[in-house]
């Protein structure tokens, strides 16, 4: 699996009181680790193998995510080297009962695909195949931080 569609992993983590800050809104350290995971996934995805955090750029968290609301979470590919992977990774507050959305969260991560004896390994080469995929790329790469 190397196309870039094939990579895309969405997921949601409702907000609950042990998820807050004292402003009852997702603990940012919380909102990374859930981004790191749904991450680590597309990287897995697209490479076949386990994979590990190498680097996380810059994080901007544009919007708070009150408690009873979802951290929804969207990873794509977008670029990889020899054994490192890109992935794209946003996040949006949506209100389950109105389905509003609204971005709170972005970052790229770095990942490295790593064998059994947990050393890194060759990761195939991404393939893009639609108009989506090359649209989600592009949007990547530009918004590289």
């Amino acid at each position: 699996m190397t196309d870039l569609m094939e990579t895309v992993v969405e997921n949601r983590e409702m907000v609950q009181p042990n998820h807050a800050n004292t402003l009852d809104v997702a603990h940012g350290g919380n909102v990374m680790k859930w981004m790191d995971e749904v991450g680590a996934m597309s990287a897995m995805r697209f490479s076949g193998e386990m994979c590990v955090t190498a680097r996380v750029n810059q994080m901007n968290f544009e919007q708070p995510i009150p408690v009873g609301d979802t951290a929804y979470i969207t990873a794509y590919v977008y670029d990889a080297g020899t054994s490192s992977v890109k992935v794209r990774l946003l996040t949006e507050r949506e209100d389950l009962r109105t389905r509003e959305r609204e971005r709170t969260t972005e970052s790229h991560f770095v990942y490295v695909a790593i064998d059994e004896d947990n050393t890194p390994t060759t990761v195939p080469e991404l393939t893009v195949s639609t108009e989506e995929g090359n649209r989600l790329r592009q949007a990547a790469l530009e918004d590289e931080l």
